[in-house]
């Protein structure tokens, strides 16, 4: 693509463009360059970058508006951070792309997918400029929208990628690092879908999330598209390999857990309607995604992605990875790699216990579940039934406990 001016295709980004295409596009463009020929899949796409963001800002005058909503709101408290992240957000919603722009968008995008624009689905992925920093790490707070098919519905969903760079958490995020919201670009990608929605999908770490063990891959899996699993919205399967004995030929599998999977994500069927989420079949739910053949497989390949980028940058750097499984070829996929910058920064040598010293605690116990952190914090509680009313009745504040 070149010659164009706020798109490039996926293949031609690298780790140096980061400032331009964003770390998540700017690694995918790496691997398909380093990675690919050494047999890892990964889906061809292109790349909106983050040139047209931040002229698609300024063409519609948005910057100082976005400033005064943000300077005139009381961000500690979350009912004016809610009203001052939809006014941004329908801000950038309703904003238009310029001629050129859009023109350069759909001619990448049928050259991405050919005559097949109401057949294939695509995912519409962002990518910030600044997602991890040594004080900060940005990844995982905008959007990602799956099976969108047709320019209109793809220019929607790029807008929406836009405005996702000022999510509620994004917002207040930046001001607690006194973060300025337009020092950070916004990218997107668009790339060919992998048919989980019909297969499997997860994501998988070459460092142990829990302790910082370096020596195994971490998988967690489910059954249809892989957002269930990155939002932490269903219980997955868990799959455990031992990173040395793997590396000299040994199957070395050391444990398997079977997670609830009780729902999965597929194509919507209704008009309009791009995913949705259905009760996985009971058959399924009872056994485990991913084949022993398939958990090695996709091992290897987290591996040689962990060594490749160690070499890279000169030190140890544990990866992040997010694969799927095509329900029709069975061929599996990296649809997205970044380096793990939080549990890899921790130091290994040292395990931190945190104790409640009320002997009468177990007495005054009134809920339970799974625990996503290892640290014990207080606070006032809130049961957010009927998240919007109970946000606007009440006064909450930061640092205090949402369920």
């Amino acid at each position: 693509m070149k010659g164009n001016i706020f798109t490039m295709e996926l293949i031609e980004a690298s780790i140096e463009d980061i400032d331009l295409v964003g770390g998540k596009n700017a690694s995918l463009g790496e691997m398909l360059q380093k990675i690919t020929p050494l047999g890892v899949n990964i889906p061809d796409g292109f790349i909106v970058t983050s040139s047209a963001y931040f002229q698609f800002i300024k063409d519609n005058g948005l910057e100082q508006q976005i400033k005064n909503i943000v300077e005139q709101a009381n961000i500690d408290q979350l009912k004016a951070l809610s009203s001052c992240g939809n006014q941004i957000r329908q801000l950038i919603q309703n904003g238009q792309f310029s001629s050129q722009m859009e023109t350069e968008i759909i001619g990448a995008y049928r050259k991405l997918i050919g005559d097949n624009e109401d057949k294939l689905g695509v995912a519409v992925r962002s990518s910030a400029t600044a997602e991890d920093l040594p004080d900060a790490s940005f990844a995982g707070q905008q959007d990602t929208f799956l099976n969108i098919r047709g320019t209109g519905k793809l220019l929607v969903a790029i807008k929406n990628c836009f405005a996702s760079l000022f999510t509620d958490r994004a917002i207040s995020y930046r001001e607690s690092f006194d973060f300025g919201h337009f020092n950070i670009g916004l990218s997107v990608c668009i790339q060919k879908m992998v048919r989980s929605d019909i297969g499997v999908s997860g994501v998988a770490f070459s460092i142990d999330t829990e302790s910082g063990f370096k020596d195994a891959v971490i998988i967690n899996g489910s059954y249809g598209l892989g957002e269930m699993i990155v939002q932490g919205a269903i219980n997955p399967d868990e799959f455990i390999v031992y990173k040395p004995l793997l590396k000299k030929g040994f199957a070395a599998i050391i444990e398997k857990k079977l997670g609830k999977k009780q729902e999965q994500m597929v194509y919507g069927v209704q008009q309009g309607k791009a995913v949705e989420v259905i009760r996985t079949p009971v058959k399924d739910a009872k056994r485990f995604c991913l084949t022993d053949r398939q958990i090695l497989q996709l091992s290897n390949w987290v591996m040689m992605i962990e060594a490749y980028y160690t070499k890279l940058k000169g030190h140890w750097c544990p990866m992040d990875v997010e694969w799927a499984v095509d329900g029709i070829t069975g061929e599996l996929f990296i649809v997205q790699a970044r380096p793990e910058t939080i549990h890899s920064r921790n130091k290994v040598d040292y395990i931190t216990e945190y104790q409640i010293n009320d002997t009468e605690r177990l007495q005054k116990i009134i809920l339970t579940g799974v625990a996503v952190g290892d640290k014990i914090a207080s606070g006032r509680v809130h049961n957010l039934v009927g998240l919007k009313n109970t946000l606007f009745m009440k006064s909450i504040f930061y640092q205090e406990i949402l369920w």
